[in-house]
Order: C-alpha cells, then sequence, then structure tokens
C-alpha cells in the first residue's frame, strides 16, 4: 500500500566529472624535495643556486640543468630519505582534501617536473602506502642505481623542460572525457605555485594559486582567473561550491570569475565534433588569447627549481 501524501523522491542531479591535478613541490609539500636531496647529498645549495641563476637567464634549459643537479646526487635511494623523513611537511589541509576527494569520486593526479619515484616515497612517508596508492603521479620517472652513484632522469617529454605538463593536463582531459556521458565535459581543476605552472594552469578550466607567490603574480599581472589559496583547506571549500553548482541543471553554466575564460568555451560545447567549429568561428577575448598563446603576454621564464 503507498502513502498518498508522500511525495516522489527525486533524482540526485548527475555530478560533473572533476578531476583534480596538482602541483607537488611548493604546493602539496612546503618544502622543494629535489632541493633538500641536492643540497644535503648532491653539489650542495651554492652550486644549485648558481644553476638555477643560469636557468633564470635562459643560458641553461630546464632539462639540461636538471640532469646535471640529478647527476651531482651520490646516495642510496633508500639513505637520501632520511633527512627528508625529519624535515618534510605537506600542506597542513591537504589530508583532509585528498580525503574528500576520495570519498566523491574526484580522480586526483600529481602532475610534477620532478621524479616519480621521489614523489611517490613521500606521499607514501606522509600519508601511508595504502592511502598514497590512490594518488596518480604524472611525472618523470628515473633510473638510480643501487650504491646510489647514479642518478638519471628518465624524461616523459622530448622537449627543453623534460615534462610539459600542459600536454598532460590536455591528455588528462581526454581520458576524463571518454568517461563521462556524451552531453557532459569533464571539469578539470588545476593547483600550482609557480609560472613554471602556467602551461598546465591554462589548461585547466579552474586554477587555484598560492597565495603570495609567483603564480598569484602572475596571475594578477596579466588579469587570469584564478582563485587563491593559503591551504588545501581553502580549495575544499571552493570545490565543494563549485560541485554544488554543477548540480544545479538550469540549462546552461554561468561564468563566474573563478572559471579560465579559454576552458568556458569547452564547457558551453556538448559535442567533442563541435570544437573546431567553434574556436574557427569565435573571437576570442584579451583573457582568452592569454591562455591560447600565453608567450606572446606574458614574461614566462624557464621552471627555477628542480622540481615544481
Amino acid at each position: 500500500m503507498t502513502n498518498s501524501n508522500m511525495k516522489p523522491t527525486q533524482p540526485t542531479p548527475q555530478k560533473r566529472k572533476i578531476v583534480i591535478f596538482s602541483d607537488f613541490d611548493g604546493t602539496i609539500c612546503m618544502q622543494d624535495t629535489g632541493h633538500i636531496l641536492v643540497d644535503a647529498h648532491g653539489f650542495g645549495a651554492e652550486a644549485r643556486e648558481r644553476l638555477e641563476a643560469q636557468m633564470k637567464s635562459g643560458a641553461r634549459t630546464f632539462r639540461d640543468a636538471s640532469e646535471e643537479m640529478w647527476a651531482s646526487l651520490h646516495v642510496p635511494f633508500d639513505d637520501g630519505f632520511v633527512l627528508m623523513e625529519k624535515s618534510i611537511e605537506l600542506d597542513p589541509g591537504f589530508k583532509e582534501f585528498y580525503q574528500y576527494c576520495q570519498a566523491n569520486g574526484f580522480p586526483f593526479n600529481v602532475i610534477s617536473a620532478g621524479l616519480k619515484p621521489i614523489l611517490r616515497r613521500v606521499l607514501d612517508m606522509t600519508l601511508g602506502e595504502q592511502e598514497s596508492s590512490g594518488i596518480e603521479i604524472v611525472a618523470n620517472d628515473a633510473t638510480i642505481s643501487k650504491d646510489g652513484q647514479a642518478w638519471t632522469p628518465i624524461w616523459r617529454h622530448d622537449s627543453i623542460q623534460g615534462h610539459d605538463k600542459d600536454v598532460s593536463i590536455i591528455e588528462g582531459r581526454k581520458l576524463a572525457q571518454a568517461e563521462c556521458e556524451p552531453d557532459e565535459m569533464p571539469l578539470i581543476v588545476f593547483i600550482g605555485d609557480g609560472v613554471s605552472d602556467l602551461a598546465a594552469a591554462r589548461e585547466a578550466d579552474v586554477l587555484f594559486a598560492r597565495r603570495g607567490l609567483r603564480l598569484e603574480e602572475h596571475c594578477r599581472e596579466h588579469n587570469i582567473p584564478f582563485t587563491p589559496f593559503d591551504t588545501f583547506s581553502d580549495i575544499k571549500r571552493e570545490i565543494e561550491a563549485i560541485s554544488k553548482e554543477d548540480q544545479k541543471k538550469t540549462g546552461g553554466v554561468g561564468k563566474p570569475v573563478r572559471y579560465n575564460p579559454r576552458a568556458n568555451m569547452w564547457r558551453r560545447i556538448s559535442s567533442k565534433e563541435a570544437v573546431p567549429t567553434l574556436m574557427a568561428a569565435a573571437t576570442p577575448s584579451q583573457e582568452e588569447k592569454m591562455f591560447l598563446w600565453p608567450e606572446t603576454f606574458s614574461d614566462y621564464k624557464q621552471p627555477a627549481t628542480i622540481a615544481e
């Protein structure tokens, strides 16, 4: 028997697939893991800083300088983490944010110019191996001799960067799209701290920049939409709000300041086949041009650290 006074159950609106990509050093980790290793077990801070100055001036490429830095290490892999375990510190809100992503089915990916074995070890140390295993690490690999006398990067891309983060974000979007309904577009979130993250940031729908660092400064200088954050607790609140917005099926998505204007073009498309037509017909705004061709509008320089 049914109760005529009972209201029919309303179906839960479908959530947009939200995919999170985050830089590691200076973003998730408050220190730079590569700097800790090189300063303690490689050619030291003074030599590293000289090499970084050469990268900033353009005299050396990021990939070339990084190979020299990693080659200076002469320590077995496990021994290199004795000091790391004592000094490493994650963002105070990161663990809760990551657990929130897991609970809501939001894939979380680390995207880094560093070395994957180092990042995995740090995450295992700080989160525990079981929890860490849920994080996909998109970074360069490495071969490290048993005696620690040879640390050799295996670059993800054949470029002067070694890892083109924007390419990895594009690949991540395609994978996410394949898992979406035909009329849904995934929402790509990127979290970073430095100008070296700009290439990846321009491919994201939503950008978070750590407050007070160069990525925030660059975004303000060039009127790039972003949300500043102090800890991952701030990001959690914003993602919760975004998730609620996307559950409101109002027949269209607005253009809040937090959204990348370039990616908003993607958000308005329900068919992947329609992309070339839209891109050919649209006249990008100044902000959209900055995301499409950032080299024309920014003072982008080679990254100044070995693992951002």
